[in-house]
This record gives C-alpha cells, structure tokens and sequence, in this order.
C-alpha cells in the first residue's frame, strides 16, 4: 500500500470511528432528550444534555454585524445589544463585486462573534432581489444568482475560518416581506432551479455552512419548513449538505411534519410544547424514531463543533475593524453620474486635487453640504439586522477633514427621525436656509435618501419615490447653483428618472455601516477612486420593474409570472430604457478593453481572457464582467446571463491580461422533464463588458453539451418524435410503409400541416377516423424508440 493510500485509509477509519461514536451517544439518549435538542432553550440558546456532555450553542443575528442582546431577546432589534461594529449591509457588500474583500468582512465578524462566544452567526441572506419594493432588500446581495452566489461563499468561508457557523438564510424564495409569515411563492420550476435555488446550490456545495436557515413562506404551497423535496431531496440528496436546517424564528406551522421533512431546528423555544408533540408522534409510531435521531445526529455534530472551536480568550481589535468597515464602503459606493468631471472635489486631504481623466480642479470655493443624512446618517436597515455599532462616523465631519483651506457650510434642508430642529416656522425655514447657504457655494453636496421606517423587515415599500421634502429641495437648489452632487442613502433603489440628468453627480451611497460618512468622504475627494457597480438594476420608474402586476400578490399567494426575467433578464430582453443598468458605475479613470479570446479548459470549462488597459492618469479598480448567451437555443432564455466576472486593480497606464473562468455549470439550464442541469450544444455568444449594456468585446465558441434524450411515449408530440434521434428515424419508417394510402401519410407531406401537427401528441393521431397509425402500432413504436 503506498502512502497516500494509507492515508485515505486512516481518514476514512477515523471518519468511521468519529461516526460510531456518535451513534453510541444518539442511542444513549432518551426519547425526551432526543426531543428537547430539536428546539431552542430560550430565545438565541439550544438546549444542553449534561449527563452526555452534549453543550449549548449560542445562535445570534447578523448578517453586518454581531447583534448579540445584552439580555433576553425581542428579535426586532429593540432590545439593547453588545457594541460590535456595523460592517456595510449586503447593499453594499454587492456592489463591490470582490469575493476577496467579502471574505475579509467575513472574517473579521467571525472573530467579534468568536469574542461573544456566539457558535452561529445568522447570515448571510442571499435571496433574489426580485422586487426593488421588497422592504429587506437592503440584506441581500444582488437580483443575480452568480454575484449572490460568488459573495455569499466568499462571506461564509470567511466567517467559518474563525472556527463560527454561517446561517444561510432565507431557504428559499424569500423575496417579500408582505405576508412572509404564509404567502406561497408560486413558480415553475426552471425559475426556481435557476434564479432562486442558485445561489444556494453554490455556497452549499463549495462551502458547506454549518447551518442553512428555512424562509417562513410556502413554496408552490407547502411551508418551507415542510418541504421535505427542499430539504431533504434537493438540500441533502443533491447538493450533499451535512449541517443543520434551522427554522427561522417562528418559522415552524407544524413540528412533527416539519421535522419528517428536514427540518432539525426549531428556534426559538417552545416551552417544551414541539418537544411533546415528537415524543407522542414517536410513541404511537406515526414518527419513525430513525428520522428524529437522524436529525439529533446532526445537532450533536453541530454543538461539538462549536464547542471545539469556542477560545474563551478570543478578542479583536475595535479600530482595525472599523478601517475595514470604512475600506468596504468605500469600495461599494456606486458613482453613477459625474457630468463633466466634478468630481473628485479639491481638498487639502484629497488626492492631490486630481480629478477625473486627470484634469486639474479649477476654483477652490465653499462647499454646501446639505441634507440631515449628512449629520445623522442612516447606516443600516431596520429590523433583526439592526446593530448597536462600536462608533459611528458622521458624512458632515469627515468631509471637513478632507475639505483643507476650503469651506465648509451645512444646512439641514430637511429633518429626519426626529434629528435636527425645524423650529416653529418647520420645513419652510428649512428650505429657505438650504437655498440661501446652495447659492454663496461653489459646489453642492446634496445628501438626500429614505428615512428608515419606509424599509425595513416585516414590511415591503409601496412605492420607489425620494420623500417630497426632499425632491422639492432638490428643485429649489437646482435653480440657485447647477453643480449639484447628489449623495444618496438607501437600502432599495429609488427612482432617479426626473431628475438624474439634471444634476452634475449621483453617488449611490446606500446603506454604508458605520463608517460610511468617512467612506463618502474619500470618494468625494478622491482618497478613494469609487469602484463599486450596480449589482441590481435602476428602473426608470416602478411599473417597469419585471415583478410589477406580480408583486406582492394576494389571496396568500404571488405568481412569479416573469418566470426567468428577473432584474436586467428582463429588461435587457425585453429592451427596456432603465435609469442605470445593472452591473454599471463610474470611475475617475478610464478603462480600455482589447478583444477576447477563449478556450475550454482541461475540466471542461471555459476561460475567457481580455487585455484591460487604464487609460487615464490615475489608479483605479475595473469590474469585468462576461454575459453568455445562445442565440439559437431551443429553450427559452434570456437574451444574455452574467456567466463570470473579475475585480482587478490598475495602474495609470497599466495592461493587464483579465482571465475570468466560466464555468459549465453556470450557463447550463434545468430541464425539468429529465430533472437534470443540461449545458446545451451549439454556438454561444461571449459578451465581455463594463456592464450588462456596456459591451466592449464579444466572442464567439461551440460546445458540444450534453443535450438530454428523453424517453417517448404515446403523450410526446409529434414534434418530439421527429426530434428524437431514434424516435424519428421509426416514425419515419411508419409514415414510409403507410405511403400512398392516404390518411396521416400525406398529410405530412404538406409542410403547413405537418407544422401545425407538429403540437399533437401521437397518440392522439390514433383516434382519428381512417388512421393508418393503430394504438398498437404506436405501442410498438414506443417501444423501438426506447
């Protein structure tokens, strides 16, 4: 035996080992004990079984930050919580595109989750941007799988390297907020396959989270936490997941099916009441007992797992953190406008005043920063995600640090969450004072958003417009002083249309976590070179938005009718005008694309290469992106698919060679008739660009696939015969031997009819009078071509 296969040997006895052991601890157990591990001891705790030394685990929220309650629990995000700093939410953490940086975040919540001896961090969500009215928008990572997908592994192998669990939330089809306690998300199944279950699939199987949390809404109208197809088949069966399934909480309608379908942990506790219920069902043998101690198997590996890697002594540093958090949002800041280079601002602190292509900044008057959001940021959403941060850093602030000789002047404009004194005389005065101190400026620096009870969890937006105080401002400044630059914050996208073209700048500054007003600041100035893109599309107004008619639904259900038309799917398909689209933003240099090139690797995959040059005269970060189509497919798709993409760094003047693997499995279809992703052959069309309508290059490649032959029978159509490699060689034998006869046989001959024939199932073809086809010459048929 060589050593290689004496190692295997030795893994594969420990792993035996490892495996009998915990069997023998699983039977040692009582029927009550077993019970008591599948739901939680109080409100973020699992129970504990001393005598056998199995421990408790602690469960908190995330996804940004650890929000670990100082006491008892509310889940709202009411209850006070320990300082843990608010790294930028998912809004943000999309639009950089940087696995690389995402995995940094995850690291650093691992250690301060490790430091409050948290076993599991409840994150990262990961569902569909479906809607831009979903009120938890501000959560997830993007409307496209791959991007949700990429940065969800990258968030989870992070988090998970400091010896804490991930949480993979909200399995599955979590896309709303109205009714999400019950609402069935009705959609077939290609959607489902390839939108919503997508990304899931890729963080499972690269990653293995120790956890994956369950939505609370029905899928085609069984709960999530019932659906055995869900957890079970597709969960465990193909994607190979070995963790634990935790409801989310509350999430559990009825334990006992819940628990046959997949489900091992119900949080948070339920005074014992589920636990009763399994020993019952278990006692009067409507509950296999195998299946509940399949699950305690799990909770057992899962709370040994967590122990093995608690470090009582576990710390970290508070102001490293916060550097990162500053370093993240700056990187996820959005520039979607800069109308005649006016950004980046001349500073004493900035970059040596260096503007976009390198242009001098001319004239060094008195900046007006306008807008509450500028004092009091909103920095995060409302709801279970809500964190009580380490510090916070005011936009206002830090744009005086960076201004140098220049002034700096504020006025409110606007009052939000009770923040800033209107006074008696109210919005009125306020304007009046925004208008006056825009005018004597040389620039404006506009901060205007969404105040924060209009998103949140628990409830969906009703519309994607700014506040009228502030669009109204907005006009009134427009009119005193054009070079305006609008700084927003937003965990959804709002409606820029109107008024976008009208302003000198846009900078989509979201939702930035607590270092977001340092991080503005660097972007205004050009500390920082903004590189983030849009991981979801602007739509010129709400009724374009692909889920519109569909969204929220009613009567306890939502039909995704847009079926694979989700985000820029839709409306680059369908050649729809949006504000901005997806995968866009600006940068204060330029980047230039040579052609592409590809070639299929030895695994099968494609790899795509394209020389990238910076062309202007400053450093700067480009994201490229590839689209995949096939032009002539024979299922329907969107018109292309975001397929790879890659974040690289350049110097003025720097060339370098983008390499970018796409792989099969990710431009490949479900097809639901033979239950299996299939890469289809034929000839596919590479786009490579800066985003989903900004094409540099394209390319051209054949593959070979691995196209299903399905069975047929006396359903399949006509038209599925004759696509049938054998199907269509015996039907044409038939037709042939029937030939001159008459009947079907020279209907055929007739191409209109033929095609109009083509939709008829054969069998069908046998109950017509005078049919030279029988039903057991079809029965014969069958047979051959099977």
């Amino acid at each position: 035996m060589n050593p290689g296969d004496e190692a295997g040997a030795a893994r594969q006895t420990t792993q035996d080992d490892a495996a009998r052991r915990l069997d023998e601890r699983v039977a040692s157990l009582t029927l009550e004990e077993k019970a008591s591990l599948t739901s939680g001891a109080d409100f973020w705790s699992t129970k504990e079984v001393a005598r056998v030394g199995i421990p408790s685990i602690f469960l908190t929220d995330g996804p940004h930050g650890v929000r670990k309650q100082l006491a008892g629990g509310d889940h709202l995000g009411l209850a006070d919580s320990v300082p843990a700093t608010c790294f930028p939410p998912a809004v943000a953490l999309g639009s950089t595109w940087d696995p690389e940086l995402v995995e940094r975040v995850g690291a650093a919540l691992g250690e301060e989750a490790a430091a409050e001896g948290v076993a599991v961090l409840l994150g990262p969500g990961i569902n569909i941007k479906r809607s831009p009215l979903c009120g938890r928008n501000f959560e997830y990572l993007s409307e496209d799988p791959l991007v949700s997908g990429v940065l969800g592994a990258a968030l989870v192998r992070g988090l998970q390297s400091r010896g804490v669990g991930a949480s993979l939330k909200h399995f599955a089809v979590n896309n709303q907020e109205t009714d999400r306690l019950r609402v069935s998300a009705d959609v077939d199944e290609r959607p489902l396959r390839e939108i919503y279950l997508r990304a899931f699939q890729r963080v499972v199987t690269e990653e293995q989270p120790w956890t994956v949390m369950c939505s609370y809404n029905r899928i085609n109208g069984v709960y999530a936490s019932e659906d055995r197809w869900l957890l079970t088949d597709v969960l465990r069966g193909e994607w190979g997941f070995t963790g634990v399934v935790v409801s989310d909480w509350g999430a559990v309608a009825n334990r006992v099916p819940a628990l046959e379908a997949g489900l091992d942990l119900e949080m948070p506790a339920s005074g014992g009441r589920t636990d009763q219920a399994i020993v019952a069902a278990a006692r009067d043998g409507s509950l296999a007992e195998s299946v509940l101690d399949a699950s305690v198997a799990r909770l057992i590996a899962l709370a040994d797992r967590a122990d093995a890697g608690a470090d009582a002594e576990a710390s970290y540093d508070v102001d490293a953190h916060h550097a990162l958090a500053r370093e993240v949002a700056g990187r996820g800041i959005v520039l979607l406008r800069n109308d005649g280079g006016i950004l980046p601002l001349e500073g004493g602190a900035a970059a040596e005043g260096v503007a976009a292509e390198g242009v001098a900044v001319e004239g060094a008057g008195a900046i007006a920063v306008i807008g509450e959001f500028a004092r009091t940021p909103r920095y995060q959403g409302a709801g279970s995600s809500q964190i009580n941060p380490t510090r916070l850093d005011a936009a206002l602030d830090e744009i005086r640090a960076l201004a140098g000789h220049r002034e700096v002047r504020f006025a409110p404009g606007y009052t939000v969450g009770g923040e800033g004194d209107a006074g008696d005389d109210g919005p009125a005065r306020l304007l009046a004072e925004a208008v006056t101190t825009a005018a004597e400026a040389e620039v404006v620096v506009l901060f205007l958003g969404l105040p924060g009870e209009e998103e949140s969890e628990g409830f969906d937006r009703e519309h994607l417009e700014l506040p009228a105080v502030q669009t109204d401002l907005l006009d009134a400044i427009l009119q005193v002083n054009r070079r305006v630059v609008v700084v927003l914050s937003n965990g959804g996208v709002v409606r820029l249309s109107g008024w976008a073209d009208r302003v000198a700048a846009i900078v989509e500054g979201w939702l930035l976590g607590q270092a977001g007003g340092g991080a503005i600041a660097d972007v205004l100035f050009g500390v920082v070179n903004p590189s983030g893109r849009l991981a979801e599309s602007i739509p010129l107004r709400l009724e374009d938005s692909t889920a519109f008619g569909a969204f929220p639904g009613e009567f306890g259900h939502v039909r995704y009718g847009e079926g694979l038309l989700v985000g820029y799917r839709g409306y680059d398909t369908k050649g729809a005008e949006v504000s901005f689209p997806f995968g866009h933003g600006l940068s204060y240099t330029r980047f230039g694309y040579g052609d592409a090139t590809m070639e299929i690797g030895a695994d099968g995959d494609l790899r795509v290469s394209v020389p990238v040059e910076n062309t202007g005269a400053v450093a700067g970060r480009e994201v490229v992106q590839v689209y995949v189509s096939v032009p002539e497919s024979a299922v329907s798709r969107p018109v292309h698919e975001l397929a790879g993409f890659r974040s690289v760094e350049l110097a003025p003047g720097e060339r370098q060679v983008v390499d970018i693997a796409v792989r099969l499995a990710d431009i490949a279809y479900f097809h639901p008739l033979a239950g299996r992703w299939v890469v289809e052959g034929g000839e596919y069309l590479v786009e490579v660009g800066a985003s989903s309508r900004d094409i540099r290059t394209t390319a051209r490649i054949a593959l070979a696939g691995d196209d299903p032959v399905l069975p047929l029978d006396a359903d399949s159509t006509i038209g599925e015969w004759l696509a049938h490699p054998i199907g269509s060689v015996v039907l044409g034998q038939a037709m042939a031997s029937v030939a001159g006869e008459g009947g079907e046989a020279g209907m055929f001959g007739d191409p209109a009819v033929a095609r109009m024939m083509a939709s008829m199932p054969l069998g069908r073809v046998a109950a017509f009078p005078g049919s030279p086809i029988t039903d057991e010459a079809i029965a014969q048929l069958v047979a051959a071509a099977n």
